[in-house]
């Protein structure tokens, strides 16, 4: 999906939302950090969920240790994305990005 958005003309920036557990979320921010153009937005929910804990569904389960939020935030952030801790700023963080 990022790929597509990131190839897309009339794309100007993306906003990726995540969550605990799985790594689709530091697949994609990999990606971006190699093949990116575009301003990218990271916001992972879960931050305060305790380990172990199921939090609605499988795929929300921290399995180890790149799961947690705070390891997409970094690894998120390592790859280039501006990563915010509320979903409240995205706006205001993709409009900075894009206007500069």
């Amino acid at each position: 999906m990022v790929e597509l958005l990131m190839n897309d003309p009339e794309t100007d920036g993306i906003v990726m939302i995540g969550e605990i557990g799985g790594n689709m979320e530091a697949d994609a921010a990999r990606w971006i950090k190699a093949h990116g153009t575009k301003p990218v937005v990271g916001f992972i929910a879960g931050k305060t969920a305790p380990k172990g804990r199921k939090m609605g569904h499988a795929g929300a389960i921290i399995g180890g240790a790149d799961d947690t939020a705070e390891a997409k935030m970094r690894i998120m952030t390592e790859c280039g994305i501006t990563v915010v801790e509320s979903p409240a700023v995205i706006g205001a963080a993709m409009a900075k990005l894009i206007n500069g």
